[in-house]
């Protein structure tokens, strides 16, 4: 690992599972002198004192930032335009502004506007996370042996970056540094599309009669139960990735649906040849994420039976 980074002053707007998640990261290796909480809601500022998470709590972006080095943006990416509005006039010269959106290009449009010529935007995706929210629901191990993907513009200062790299790096992640518009047409189809399908297979579940829903329940196999977590994800936060990535997502449900008419088709034919064919395909992509280490999904150490 390289050299820590380090800043006087980090501001996390929003702390709920990758804000809080990275702020035990910076506590328990000294990255900071300072952290800055800010949370619309009283529930939540309280636990993050009580978990020791911040210095301070405010529920005022433009608070938060106020003499930070780094402020990060945590929220969902519906709220960025806002945030970036209430926290543009009081960056400092040289300050870092990054956020965790699951969404490049507009979360860029959102935020860019909004800041002095001065400072910095290095936006970053860390793709890890669980079904879970709230501060409560952080850990440390979170993003280790994840991807971490930088979507900075041209023209942005290389040290800024190459600090927002390191600190990433700090948590355990690989990074990956790509254009924005491309991150999100990968995304779209390797984690938009696969959550928006567990919404609507959950969903689908929910309205069958009520003696097949019992069922469903009670005999649900790995794979539904997989659908069933995922569909647990905060649905503020989806809402507003379907929305601000509509395009790419919507590319990927069309090319989805193509091939849904084709196993379609060949089941109502008996083409068990095509359908071997297509498994059989698809099996190897699994075998690739199996070997690139990506098939265990991020648990907490301290949850019963890690």
């Amino acid at each position: 690992m390289t050299d820590k980074p380090h800043f006087k002053r980090i501001a996390l707007i929003g702390v709920g599972l990758i804000g809080s998640s990275l702020a035990r990261v910076v506590r328990r290796d000294g990255l900071a002198d300072e952290i800055v909480g800010c949370a619309r809601r009283q529930e939540t500022r309280d636990a993050i004192l009580r978990l020791d998470l911040a210095d301070s709590v405010t529920e005022d972006a433009a608070e938060a930032a106020t003499g930070a080095d780094l402020v990060i943006l945590c929220t969902p990416v519906g709220a960025y335009e806002t945030l970036a509005r209430a926290i543009g006039p009081v960056l400092s010269p040289g300050a870092i502004v990054s956020d965790v959106g699951s969404v490049k290009k507009s979360a860029i449009e959102a935020i860019a506007p909004h800041l002095p010529d001065n400072v910095h935007l290095v936006p970053a995706h860390p793709i890890a996370g669980t079904e879970n929210s709230g501060p409560e629901s952080g850990f440390e191990t979170l993003f280790v042996d994840r991807w971490t993907i930088l979507t900075p513009e041209d023209g942005t200062d290389a040290a800024a970056v190459e600090k927002i790299a390191a600190l990433w790096r700090q948590t355990g992640s690989m990074i990956e540094t790509m254009d924005a518009e491309h991150h999100d047409r990968v995304l779209a189809i390797t984690s938009h599309v696969p959550h928006l399908i567990a919404y609507t297979i959950v969903g689908t579940a929910t309205d069958l009669e009520e003696r097949i829903r019992s069922e469903v329940i009670k005999f649900a196999a790995s794979g539904f139960r997989d659908f069933t977590r995922i569909a647990a994800s905060d649905p503020v936060m989806w809402r507003d990735i379907f929305l601000t990535n509509k395009d790419a997502v919507l590319e990927m449900l069309g090319r989805l649906n193509e091939d849904l008419s084709g196993l379609q088709r060949a089941i109502r034919d008996g083409d068990g040849e095509s359908l071997q064919s297509a498994f059989a395909r698809t099996r190897e992509i699994r075998r690739s994420v199996v070997e690139a280490g990506q098939h265990i999904p991020p648990r907490n150490p301290g949850d019963a039976g890690s």
